[in-house]
């Protein structure tokens, strides 16, 4: 498998593209285990497990793992084992998530509990968590084992945690960061952190690797909070207003509730808490986060996690992979708003 395509790169390319050329042949790898590891008799399970699977996603997460994994000096293939792995956490969370939040739609598409209904998105979620610690079993490795583990319990927890917040406006800036930690940056930290465990490198390399998965974690789910208020619609698989129309409790409405007057309360905590929208609500949420700063707001703590994962990367040795993993702050935190 080849370290990195150096002869394809293109810097006027986003560095998600970047990176998807220079670990091609890994990424190839990770489809066909994927494709393997989702096979059985009980035809259901592959249906279900596809239309997620090959939805066309970014595959965020894995391309971490084998990106940390080659950024590390690692020349075995368990990185590809690891990387399939958290792309089988990440699917079965998101099955799930769509079944506890009633979504209707993911990546633009109908959800797998609208085609497929809610008992079998569960039990396919779960299937493919079980499918996940086979592979992370294969590896060998008790410390991979043990941080993936972890991040599946932390996961549920913050689903959890989550359900506690839900259209609730008593909701802190700090709960929600929690909630944002637990299902979106633990992942992220994970998938960094077991590509250098694989390869071995010192505890220092590993926590810095850690680092930089937890704050990137952080500056895409605040700016993927912030993209729902300000983003171009289809630019993350859903409307404008998607978040608002269900009533989450997000970091711009967190910011405008709080420097709201009585009036404007009252529209938070009947669009919000209460869920009773009208035409025009929308509308007048961007007016009352726009006087507010709201959006802005968010973005700025985006990017000063953001910040904090580059520090963390910058440790590194220079390198194609490094800078790439550094651009790919920028690119998630300021993506198309």
């Amino acid at each position: 498998m080849t370290l990195c395509k150096h002869a394809a790169r293109d810097r006027t390319q986003a560095p998600m593209d970047r990176l998807s050329i220079a670990l091609a042949d890994d990424l190839a790898a990770v489809d066909s285990m994927l494709t393997d590891h989702m096979n059985s008799s009980t035809q259901l399970i592959p249906q279900v497990a596809a239309h997620l699977v090959k939805a066309g996603g970014k595959r965020v997460r894995p391309v971490l793992t084998l990106a940390a994994a080659r950024l590390c000096g690692y020349k075995g293939e368990h990185h590809i084992r690891l990387a399939a792995a958290v792309e089988f956490i990440h699917t079965a969370t998101l099955l799930h998530d769509d079944v506890v939040d009633g979504s209707a739609l993911r990546r633009g598409k109908p959800a797998a509990n609208t085609v497929f209904g809610n008992k079998p998105s569960i039990l396919v979620g779960d299937f493919l968590f079980s499918r996940a610690f086979q592979l992370m079993v294969e590896t060998g490795s008790l410390t991979v084992l043990d941080i993936l583990s972890k991040t599946s319990a932390i996961i549920s927890e913050g689903e959890v945690m989550q359900l506690a917040t839900a259209n609730n406006l008593a909701t802190t800036e700090a709960e929600h960061l929690a909630v944002i930690r637990a299902k979106t940056a633990a992942l992220f930290s994970a998938a960094t952190e077991v590509g250098g465990v694989l390869a071995g490198v010192p505890d220092t390399r590993q926590k810095a690797l850690h680092t930089y998965g937890d704050r990137l974690g952080i500056a895409f789910q605040l700016a993927d909070d912030a993209l729902d208020y300000a983003g171009k619609a289809g630019t993350i698989g859903k409307d404008a207003g998607d978040d608002f129309r269900e009533g989450k409790v997000t970091q711009p409405v967190l910011r405008a509730f709080a420097a709201a007057d009585d009036t404007e309360r009252a529209f938070w905590l009947r669009t919000i808490e209460k869920r009773k929208q009208e035409d025009g609500d929308f509308d007048h949420a961007m007016t009352l986060m726009e006087k507010h700063g709201a959006i802005s707001g968010a973005l700025d703590d985006a990017r000063r996690y953001g910040d904090e994962a580059r520090q963390a990367i910058r440790s590194f040795p220079e390198s194609d992979l490094r800078d790439d993993l550094d651009d790919l702050v920028g690119y998630v935190v300021d993506r198309d708003h």
